[in-house]
């Protein structure tokens, strides 16, 4: 099974949250190999890591751009969830010396770590969005230009 890292977008109130558990079912439960590697932002990010730490055995490795302190309450109420249950192995604090002044270059940071030490990615990017715009399409076109192989789930 390979390392993944999986990222998604922040932005999920016009989701259909039963419909995205099914997702992280189908798409997320058979790939979580040895160690998944998530974002600790809103969004995506968190209701994934509540999911992988419920429905997997996976090591999960929390990464935040500056500190967990500086993640929104639900990231940050995440995060302690699922490390009060003993199922958060790590918690990368990258400390980005930008951060957070300047947020776009932090979190491509810390997408970028993930991604560097991952064997592929899985991405759930808001349908709809402007690939350019978006950092779970920059994410990804990171993975492809590393050459990694890509499931992306459009919510």
């Amino acid at each position: 099974m390979p390392t993944i890292a999986v990222t998604g977008t922040r932005s999920t109130g016009h989701l259909d949250l039963p419909g995205l558990l099914a997702l992280f079912s189908e798409y997320l439960g058979p790939l979580a190999g040895p160690q998944v590697y998530l974002g600790g932002a809103a969004g995506v990010d968190t209701l994934a890591l509540r999911w992988l730490a419920a429905h997997t055995v996976a090591r999960l490795v929390g990464v935040v751009p500056a500190t967990l302190a500086d993640q929104p309450p639900e990231a940050r109420a995440g995060v302690a969830e699922v490390r009060a249950a003993g199922r958060l192995a790590e918690l990368v604090e990258l400390r980005h010396p930008q951060w957070p002044h300047h947020r776009t270059p932090g979190y491509q940071a810390r997408n970028r770590w993930m991604v560097d030490r991952a064997d592929m990615v899985a991405g759930f990017p808001q349908a709809g969005t402007d690939e350019d715009a978006s950092g779970t399409w920059y994410t990804l076109r990171y993975a492809a230009d590393r050459g990694l192989p890509r499931l992306i789930i459009p919510v």
